[in-house]
């Protein structure tokens, strides 16, 4: 009967060995997932810069000038469902005849992004605030 009372239940040890391995593995993946995160909105913005690029390529084909074009997309996400707004994306400057240069703030949650503000120019040329993030 002494061996059935033993089996039964965990001991205080044993849940603290739990506790301290859970410990570790959230400390590990939470900032991975974390870095996921915000490398995916990064992603949504480059496509978005990207986007607005070729259109702008259309108005100049058309127009033969950048100038006077409007920017079509605002933020990213494009708010559907509420969604929280990641980027805001404008001209640095308003486009000129001969080109234009777009950026993307990242806003809200995603200013904690290692990369800052992303810029595309009408030659193509990509910037950001760090290396490695186009």
């Amino acid at each position: 009967m002494n061996k059935q009372m033993r089996s039964r239940g965990f001991t205080l040890v044993e849940l603290m060995v739990v506790l301290v391995v859970v410990g570790i593995l959230s400390a590990i993946a939470i900032p991975s997932y974390t870095q996921y995160i915000l490398r995916s909105h990064r992603t949504s913005a480059q496509a978005v810069l990207a986007e607005t690029a070729q259109f702008m390529e259309r108005f100049y084909t058309t127009n033969n000038s950048y100038e006077g074009a409007a920017l079509v997309t605002a933020v990213v996400p494009r708010n559907a469902g509420g969604a929280e707004v990641r980027y805001n994306v404008s001209f640095v400057e308003d486009p000129d005849a001969d080109g234009f240069m777009l950026q993307a703030v990242p806003a809200n949650a995603q200013a904690d992004d290692e990369c800052g503000t992303l810029t595309l120019s009408g030659t193509g040329a990509q910037g950001a605030d760090a290396s490695g993030c186009w």
